[in-house]
């Protein structure tokens, strides 16, 4: 058990998974969400809520962020009540989101002006691993300061790993998401197949989860395909297209083709336009539905 105190800025699907597991190690965890019922829901599961960034980093040594777009993260380091107010000597700051390189970038110079180290720690894995420490941490930045955090990466990820110099796990995390993007619409396309050919989806994820045409998106979003309900959402269509932009300009950027990418993308783009905004990502299925002309049989 751990007696360490952890700041979390970002409560939301990742956020509070997090949150929690560490609370469950036994670390003492500090946290701040813009919206209060998300801090609110902090405390009701034993955390401590502040009302700002600098609040967090004043009573936190070591602080996670898990936000949703630069703009977050251009606040919560350089804001009024932001990370470089508190000003403290020495904060150690895990930055797990995804986002693009350059704004990362510039948090870690503000924060070295105010003697604070920055890590990029981009996690793998979805909300619903996220709950279960089913999670990966791409770690890169401060060797020595990496190793400083392998307890608190072990109290809510299965594993992590130091990628090299900072910015190296952000461009990791790129490659893997490429992957999780291909690998659910691949998913997708297999049910749609299968359940178009006469197969139960029951059985398609049972057989082929078994077998050599399985994937970890197969297995981990395969169950929400089978039900065709995608309202619980461990990853928002939404969300995931500010991912799909990333991965496109950093291709874009090296000049290298992304052809399967590119075509998964469009997938995203039409679960989008028919009003899934809010649904998981494995709602592509659906998409992949209508466009073979199949309707599911209603369950009795």
């Amino acid at each position: 058990m751990q007696e360490q105190t952890i700041g979390i800025i970002g409560l939301g699907i990742m956020g509070s998974a997090v949150s929690g597991n560490l609370l469950k190690d036994g670390f003492e965890v500090i946290g701040y969400d813009v919206l209060p019922e998300r801090t609110g829901a902090l405390e009701a599961n034993g955390g401590r809520g502040r009302t700002s960034p600098r609040a967090v980093a004043e009573a936190a040594p070591m602080v996670i962020t898990l936000l949703p777009d630069v703009a977050a993260l251009e606040q919560v380091v350089a804001g009024e009540q932001g990370l470089v107010a508190a000003a403290r000597e020495g904060l150690v700051l895990l930055e797990c989101s995804t986002l693009p390189i350059a704004c990362k970038e510039a948090a870690r110079r503000a924060l070295e002006q105010v003697g604070a180290v920055v890590l990029d720690c981009p996690l793998s894995g979805t909300g619903a691993q996220a709950v279960t420490k089913d999670l990966v941490v791409y770690a890169s930045g401060d060797e020595s300061a990496v190793e400083r955090c392998r307890s608190v990466f072990d109290g809510f990820a299965r594993a992590s790993h130091y990628t090299g110099p900072f910015g190296s796990g952000s461009r990791l995390k790129f490659v893997a998401n490429l992957l999780v993007s291909i690998h659910n619409v691949a998913a997708a396309e297999a049910f749609v197949l299968g359940m178009k050919a006469g197969i139960a989806p029951e059985v398609i994820y049972e057989v082929i989860a078994s077998g050599a045409g399985t994937s970890r998106m197969f297995e981990v979003r395969g169950p929400l395909m089978v039900q065709g309900s995608y309202e619980q959402a461990t990853m928002k269509v939404d969300v995931w297209q500010k991912d799909i932009a990333i991965i496109t300009d950093f291709a874009r950027a090296l000049g290298c083709p992304t052809p399967l990418f590119a075509a998964a993308a469009q997938l995203y783009a039409a679960a989008l336009a028919q009003g899934r905004a809010k649904e998981d990502t494995a709602a592509v299925c659906a998409v992949l539905e209508d466009m073979a002309g199949f309707e599911r049989p209603k369950r009795s």
